[in-house]
């Protein structure tokens, strides 16, 4: 079976390193995965096409939607002649069911949403405008794919049809992100840290959804009561080039309780590190990977009520309130004062959470099964292991 997906890009960001995942696991002797990016190849891109698929571009540019680049869309498409057509982020899925309705074929598309709605106002006037036409043509889809169930539910509430939706959350490699004492070591070593300094960390791209400025302001309540705390900060433009961090940073008075460190690959050796990873998002986030990460590496969580991300951590972490500073430090205080064997009892919870309901493998066999169950097929008793399995850290470094 031939299964196109068409996608908004290929850059770093959860819901594409997702896409990479599906790819690197899917069975390949009964899928044959073809992927097509409205933008340009991207890191994820290169990687996808290190696992043997193919990887078209349109190589168009943010909000620039060009007659020339629907054209060559639905060329690609009447060439690649897939089975289904899977849509991928919002912009992916308008393009798939666009493309459905000018091809020489039709062909069942689905849909996959990765984004929760706190409030319309807070998106991009495109993407509103994508939310609100997807009220209509969601209707004209085979299945719609959320990651999140708090997600389904938004989108169900603003028009979008109950009737051809179901949740695939996120899965995690756990064979890839667990705990490293070694790496824990390491990180510490390369930051000048103390191996008892109590390390809290917060890594995702700088985005104004993501409210890095509620992470400071609760690392400097922290500071006031305890002095043998650090704070780690990663992603993309999160570094000292960042003018708006710096600038807060050194407002707050914690410069020196605090490192920025960048985009990172290697963000299994920093979860190791961390006695607490923390997302402190105000709005947007669906089934933030990172959580799910970190888990899987046995550090425990506090989280904002945003998406799903307090569904995801459980009982095993804490959740708190978007936008409050003094909540989300309190929550923190809590694990520390919870001493180290009851962080270590929180992170095996953690762990086993992850591995239990949201391993990878898992979470293929629902895609695979979902594309069987559009066309009408029926999955073998067992399904041979596919030969192409790669793993997670295929990802550069």
């Amino acid at each position: 079976m031939k299964v196109l997906y068409i996608t908004t890009g290929l850059d770093i960001g959860g819901a594409e390193v997702m896409l990479y995942q599906l790819l690197s696991r899917i069975n390949r002797e009964y899928f044959t995965p073809v992927v097509l990016s409205l933008m340009d190849k991207g890191t994820i891109g290169e990687c996808i096409q290190s696992l043997g698929i193919p990887v078209y571009t349109l190589d168009m540019k943010p909000g620039k939607i060009t007659l020339a680049a629907a054209w060559k869309l639905v060329s690609i498409v009447n060439k690649i002649k897939p089975d289904i057509i899977q849509g991928w982020m919002y912009h992916g899925n308008m393009a798939a069911q666009f493309t459905n309705i000018f091809s020489l074929k039709k062909r069942p598309v689905v849909w996959c949403i990765h984004h929760s709605i706190a409030s319309l106002k807070s998106e991009k006037i495109l993407t509103q405008i994508l939310i609100k036409l997807g009220v209509w043509i969601s209707k004209l889809n085979h299945k719609i794919v959320f990651v999140s169930r708090n997600s389904k539910k938004q989108h169900e509430a603003l028009g979008y049809s109950p009737d051809n939706t179901c949740v695939i959350p996120n899965g995690f490699d756990t064979s890839h992100f667990q705990a490293s004492q070694s790496d824990r070591l390491k990180f510490r070593d390369e930051l000048g840290l103390a191996t008892d300094t109590f390390l809290i960390g917060l890594i995702c791209r700088y985005h104004p959804m993501k409210d890095h400025a509620n992470f400071l302001k609760a690392a400097s309540i922290l500071s006031h009561s305890y002095s043998n705390v650090h704070f780690v900060l990663a992603g993309e433009h999160v570094d000292y080039s960042n003018h708006n961090l710096s600038q807060l940073i050194q407002n707050l008075g914690i410069s020196n309780k605090v490192s920025l460190l960048g985009e990172r690959r290697d963000t299994c050796k920093i979860f190791s590190a961390l006695d607490i990873l923390s997302v402190s998002s105000a709005y947007g986030e669906a089934f933030p990977l990172v959580i799910g990460e970190a888990m899987s590496c046995s550090t425990p969580c506090v989280v904002t009520d945003v998406g799903d991300s307090g569904w995801i951590v459980g009982n095993t972490g804490l959740v708190v309130e978007p936008r409050n500073p003094l909540a989300l430090s309190n929550a923190w205080q809590k694990l520390i004062n919870l001493g180290l064997e009851g962080r270590e009892v929180l992170g095996k919870a953690a762990r086993d959470r992850i591995v239990n309901d949201f391993s990878l493998e898992k979470i293929v066999t629902q895609y695979e099964k979902l594309y069987l169950d559009v066309i009408g097929g029926k999955l073998p008793m067992k399904v041979p292991e596919s030969k192409n399995k790669l793993k997670f850290s295929a990802l550069p470094k």
